[in-house]
């Protein structure tokens, strides 16, 4: 192995150590000349890992610490102390075997969903997959056993007119974490729905019917699958998705999402 000569040696430090001094008083210049505040809270971003939505903002999203129906994930009301699950998964099993949500589509998450998937903020799927990881890469076991994680589609259309696909950016973020391989535009939208948010549960149900379709059912055959969105609502996105993977073959679906509405 070649070893620098000891002068070189010390020239490479004192440059290091000049990089290092010169980048600290930068800093503050750029935040001067370049100022950026928290799209949440409006205080200045004064760390160098801050993006968009500061530090204290990040660690003040509000996760879900109560009680949950085991199949869905629905959030149970504090009435309901005794039940594992809800009243709807009692009467109707859906496709998919077990869903979770990091917390209530409220507060700063709301304001964060906002700020990615309508503003374009496409950098905060790093922070908004990482609140996600970090909550159930050890609870309710939903990365065990996982062969391919899977964004919800958007169509073609919908997604050239927003410029991406915040559940593929949030499923890459999750893969890249999690080391599980990710399966893009496998499951695919071949329908441009009416937008869901002012239908009402039926309505949502018959708008996603035969919405979805999967390019390569020999890929998921026999396989467990870990769907990804960003808000849960009534369920019918999951569902429809579910339903379309379990017809080609796929053995089990799990899902994840960062809120529920």
């Amino acid at each position: 192995m070649y070893n620098l000569p000891r002068e070189e040696r010390r020239r490479n430090k004192r440059e290091v150590k000049r990089i290092a001094f010169l980048s600290r008083l930068i800093q503050p210049v750029k935040m001067i000349v370049f100022p950026s505040a928290c799209k949440i809270c409006g205080l200045p971003l004064e760390k160098s890992d801050e993006k968009i939505v500061c530090q204290e903002c990040l660690s003040r999203v509000e996760v879900h610490r109560g009680r949950i129906c085991q199949v869905c994930g629905r959030f149970l009301s504090s009435e309901n102390q005794i039940a594992n699950s809800c009243l709807e998964c009692r009467k109707n099993l859906p496709p998919f075997t077990r869903h979770r949500s990091l917390g209530p589509y409220s507060g700063r998450l709301k304001e964060m969903i906002i700020l990615f998937k309508y503003k374009g903020y496409e950098i905060l799927s790093q922070p908004l997959a990482s609140l996600l990881y970090e909550k159930f890469r050890t609870d309710d076991e939903i990365f065990t056993g996982v062969d391919f994680i899977l964004p919800v589609p958007l169509h073609p259309q919908k997604e050239k007119a927003r410029g991406f696909n915040q559940a593929r950016l949030l499923a890459q973020q999750l893969s890249r974490l999690s080391g599980l391989p990710l399966l893009d535009r496998d499951l695919v939208k071949i329908k441009n729905t009416t937008a869901q948010v002012s239908l009402t549960a039926k309505e949502r149900q018959l708008n996603l019917r035969e919405a979805f379709a999967v390019r390569k059912p020999e890929k998921i055959r026999s396989r467990t699958l870990l769907l990804i969105d960003d808000v849960f609502t009534t369920g019918s996105t999951i569902s429809q998705c579910a339903l379309v993977l379990k017809q080609a073959g796929a053995k089990e679906i799990r899902a994840l999402t960062l809120a529920q509405a």
